[in-house]
């Protein structure tokens, strides 16, 4: 069954008007700092999306900033209504992704919306396109902050969609850093770098909002099928200009090119997801653009990335947080639940379990740190099924008393880290290593039930029918919310 959803991102953004989560800037906003200024104001006062009308020097274009820097926006993204909790949020993802794949439905070209405007040769000019300068202090214009690139492995038929940043370096060059532990990392490096061969890509700009949540979700399905699950129905692709890679057919911009192997070229530094300016100007790796492809009076996405709240941070944490979930239980864990918390910049991951056993905490820190999406986060907190994991008070609560900080703090030296880590050595982040660290926040088994600590709560200390009755006169006591 087909699922509501949104097809573009301008069907998105009227869905945006309708609930008063978008404002149209009609004034004329410059490229160099002014638009990725407000949009960075916006994400810290999580204020709703700004579609930009009017770019200095770019009157052919539009923006959209800060897509989705909310859940309330995420949860528009699904068709829900803006105000649902994260718990329903995160019930309708588990919903829409448990079955089956959905292959994508490749369509013609001249019915592609990504194909109306065609720029290849010398007209497909990256300066051509309202490359932001999004923060004072970046090593250039990043084209790229609300995207994915495309790319296929060199001999088999996996499709990888993933968003790498990407810097405006020159005319037909792109730059940035594409991480060995990446799936386009172990491609590149592993298939056609010791080959001395480029690798196809396309860089999908301002996709449908399902796409780009399939492509920031670490789910080891294709993204296009992965896409096709949420959407309840096949995502439209359409082929590339330049070679045999497919993207999606409603997106707004579409780079093609190569990615070229043993070059490297500066890039950065930037403001990241950590919300510090952490890499250095270093060479990194090298895209090569052959065609440009667009609609009409195309919208750039503008993502800012910084202090939180902003889309990496918001997406990395809810579909990281679930698939995390799914690999627990999938382990036979008695999980409950688990939320990263964006502001964490997705750095600490909470875990609801039932502690059945001793040192549970200490297995499921070992489990998450040691799994593909280990190297994102470095702080595991394992909460029992009393605490209300989406509900920083009671996590600040349960990491207060009930984590011995003698014997419920289990810390490992040596872990996977990425580059990005701001709390790491200059030479650790080089070698992308971190240490991490478990907070057991359960009490041990071998206490006897007499003697274990109550939780005195609302939920927990009076009988149900106090709760009920309290609950139903809340408004008739005076109370609002």
């Amino acid at each position: 069954m087909a699922y509501k959803y949104y097809k573009d991102n301008r069907a998105y953004i009227e869905a945006l008007k309708k609930t008063g989560d978008l404002v149209v800037v009609n004034d004329e906003v410059d490229w160099d700092l002014e638009m990725g200024a407000i949009v960075r104001r916006m994400c810290e006062r999580k204020s709703p999306a700004a579609h930009f009308k009017k770019i200095k020097d770019y009157p052919d274009f539009e923006a959209l900033g800060a897509p989705m820097a909310t859940h309330r926006r995420l949860a528009i993204a699904f068709g829900l209504d803006p105000a649902t909790p994260i718990p329903q949020i995160s019930a309708e993802y588990l919903k829409r992704t448990t079955g089956s794949p959905v292959k994508p439905k490749i369509i013609d070209r001249k019915d592609a919306p990504c194909k109306e405007i065609v720029w290849s040769g010398e007209d497909a000019n990256l300066f051509n396109l309202p490359a932001p300068m999004v923060h004072d202090g970046d090593g250039g214009r990043y084209i790229c902050t609300w995207h994915f690139v495309v790319a296929k492995d060199y001999d088999t038929d996996f499709v990888n969609w993933g968003m790498y940043r990407q810097m405006a370096f020159d005319e037909k060059t792109m730059v940035g850093p594409v991480l060995a532990f990446s799936d386009m990392g172990k491609m590149f490096y592993n298939k056609y770098v010791p080959r001395n061969l480029p690798m196809p890509f396309a860089t999908v700009i301002s996709p449908d909002p399902l796409s780009a949540i399939a492509s920031s979700a670490p789910s080891p399905l294709p993204e296009a099928e992965f896409t096709g699950m949420l959407m309840g129905e096949p995502v439209e692709v359409v082929k590339c200009e330049t070679c045999d890679l497919y993207v999606p057919a409603h997106a707004e911009i579409i780079i093609e090119g190569v990615v070229l192997p043993n070059v490297m070229i500066d890039e950065s530094p930037f403001g990241e997801y950590t919300g510090y300016r952490t890499s250095p100007r270093e060479k990194r790796t090298v895209y090569r653009v052959k065609a440009i492809t667009m609609r009409k009076k195309s919208i750039l996405a503008v993502s800012n990335m910084g202090v939180p709240t902003d889309e990496g941070q918001l997406l990395r944490s809810f579909s990281l947080g679930l698939e995390m979930e799914r690999m627990l239980k999938d382990q036979g864990i008695p999980v409950t639940g688990v939320y990263m918390l964006p502001e964490s910049t997705h750095h600490l991951v909470v875990v609801g379990v039932k502690p059945i056993y001793a040192n549970i905490a200490t297995q499921i820190g070992q489990l998450v740190f040691g799994s593909k999406l280990g190297p994102w986060f470095h702080l595991v907190v394992v909460v029992d099924d009393t605490t209300d994991i989406y509900n920083k008070d009671e996590i600040i609560h349960a990491l207060s008393t009930k984590c011995n900080p003698a014997t419920g703090i289990r810390i490992t030296e040596h872990g996977v880290g990425t580059p990005l880590n701001p709390f790491v050595s200059p030479e650790q982040r080089k070698y992308g290593a971190a240490p991490k660290v478990i907070f057991d926040c359960t009490f041990p088994l071998n206490w006897p039930a007499s003697e274990l600590p109550v939780k005195v709560a609302f939920n927990s200390v009076y009988p149900k029918e106090i709760q009920e009755k309290v609950l139903s006169k809340w408004n008739q006591y005076g109370f609002k919310d």
